[in-house]
């Protein structure tokens, strides 16, 4: 039985809300399987988030890692193709630490490259008409972290991970920020996980960009 291991963040920044983990319990709710699908919430701290994902795939050894977060400057889904070792925080995370210029993981590569088929999600999450695109950067605060982490430890368990950036809810957005119905965003991210589990091989079509 394929385990597979969704993963939101909490609140962050003075927000009330983050749409990444409000979208994953939705999709928690109304899983049907056949898959088992493990669910948690992360904190935005730099070493809680990444040591409660360590936990999480210890505990539960998924196939799977589909680790998700806020984007609140875009207005689609983004499909992060590339990880890179770098903690560089612009503002402090929930726990008041900023770290400049350090590594995810001392001693590990630059970068790792996702190891989910990007495009293939992002092609079937704009099949279902949400907006959706295949992203080359996922920055370098708690998002990154986590999905440099998440790819570390499936290199070591023999996983497959890869991590996805949410828009503003509708319901919750900032003013004038770029927004998607919640719905949608829950929606896309059953999608990422079960294309995800359906599809190795990812498309060989360009998802690259001019700048």
């Amino acid at each position: 039985m394929t385990t597979i291991l969704l993963t939101g963040f909490e609140p962050f920044g003075g927000d009330a809300v983050n749409p990444s983990g409000e979208a994953v319990g939705i999709v928690a709710a109304g899983w049907n399987g056949p898959e088992t699908l493990v669910t948690a919430v992360l904190p935005v701290t730099f070493d809680g988030a990444a040591a409660r994902l360590t936990e999480l795939m210890a505990e539960h050894s998924p196939d799977i890692v589909v680790a998700t977060g806020l984007a609140g400057d875009r207005a689609a889904i983004s499909v992060e193709r590339v990880a890179v070792n770098l903690r560089d925080a612009r503002i402090a995370d929930n726990a008041g630490a900023q770290p400049v210029d350090e590594p995810s993981v001392p001693e590990a590569p630059s970068a790792y490259f996702a190891t989910l088929p990007v495009k293939a999600i992002a092609r079937d999450i704009a099949a279902a008409g949400i907006p959706s695109s295949v992203s080359h950067s996922a920055g370098t605060f708690v998002c990154n972290h986590v999905f440099f982490t998440a790819l570390h430890e499936s290199v070591l368990r023999g996983a497959r991970a890869g991590f996805v950036h949410v828009p503003w809810a509708a319901e919750h957005r900032s003013t004038d920020a770029a927004s998607l119905p919640l719905a949608d965003i829950a929606r896309a991210l059953e999608i990422a996980v079960r294309t995800s589990a359906t599809v190795t091989d990812d498309l060989a079509v360009s998802a690259g960009t001019l700048s």
